[in-house]
């Protein structure tokens, strides 16, 4: 079956009849059925039975419609790819980002990007890693900025800056009044964290694990941005990285180094295969300044 006999046996199936599928497809009932008959011709099986001016599949055409699914699946990837790569040659550039470094770094580097390239359209989304990670390997976004690991042979990563991870709690709180956070020091206090099978919950709970030290939960949060929300009202701590805390500025709670924490490298990440636009270029300029400007130290290309 080629694709033309696929689109015609999907919009039957789909549409129940003939003339249904006619109009879905903007051809006459003539033509859909003169398809038909000869796709069965060539197949040697009939794919439905004529009842009554309607059409039936058959059991051959139940267990062939799952893998025409695929193929129209895959054929609308490709359409989507070239409609976004015709967007990219026409000033169009989609970017997504860790919700850390999306809430206001990223946003603060596309303001400051359009300065120079009002013309170029942005497309950008704050996803969690799984998402952001589908979106590039799908080709629905040119470029990425992620503060997790993204690893898959088919993209490309690259560090541009590099954080901490910080415990914050309310002014009045006993950890305060200390310098530098110990993780035994957090004993007497339950923390506010992350889902064990989140990449961020995972680095806390091994934050944990190596000192030696019990985690003991007493919120869980889906992300540092709800942690710092629930600290910000006067209540508990939690552990969050630096660049979450850029959405915070002049808030209530206080920010405590903690003692042996892992840094938080933010990467760029892309298509391994294809070249990065001009737009995309320029924008990784645009963050590279502005995140030297919040001070966060940045890291040349591997």
């Amino acid at each position: 079956m080629n694709l033309r006999q696929i689109e015609v046996f999907r919009a039957i199936m789909m549409t129940g009849s003939i003339s249904d599928a006619s109009r879905l497809l903007h051809v006459s009932p003539p033509a859909v059925s003169r398809l038909l008959s000869y796709t069965e011709s060539r197949l040697g099986f009939p794919l439905f039975e004529r009842i009554k001016g309607r059409v039936h599949p058959t059991s051959e055409a139940q267990r062939l419609l799952h893998e025409v699914e695929l193929v129209h699946r895959g054929v609308q990837r490709v359409e989507r790819l070239t409609r976004e790569l015709g967007q990219r040659r026409h000033g169009v550039l989609n970017i997504v980002a860790s919700p850390s470094i999306g809430q206001m770094l990223v946003p603060a580097a596309i303001a400051r990007f359009r300065r120079d390239h009002a013309a170029v359209r942005i497309n950008f989304q704050a996803l969690n890693h799984q998402h952001l990670k589908e979106r590039l390997l799908n080709r629905q976004t040119e470029i990425g900025v992620s503060i997790l690991p993204v690893d898959h042979p088919h993209l490309h990563t690259a560090p541009i800056a590099k954080s901490r991870i910080v415990c914050i709690c309310p002014a009045d709180h006993p950890l305060a009044r200390l310098a530098t956070i110990r993780l035994k020091e957090m004993r007497p206090f339950p923390l506010i964290s992350y889902p064990p099978d989140t990449p961020f919950g995972m680095r806390i709970e091994q934050m944990f694990l190596e000192a030696n030290e019990p985690l003991n939960v007493a919120i869980e949060v889906g992300s540092p941005q709800n942690a710092c929300a629930i600290v910000q009202t006067g209540f508990g701590v939690a552990f969050v990285d630096e660049f979450s805390l850029e959405a915070w500025p002049g808030a209530d709670f206080v920010i405590r180094p903690v003692d042996k924490a892992p840094e938080i490298v933010a990467d760029l990440v892309h298509a391994r295969t294809e070249p990065l636009s001009p737009a995309a270029e320029a924008f990784i300029v645009a963050l590279r300044e502005i995140l030297a400007r919040r001070g966060f130290g940045l890291i040349s290309d591997r």
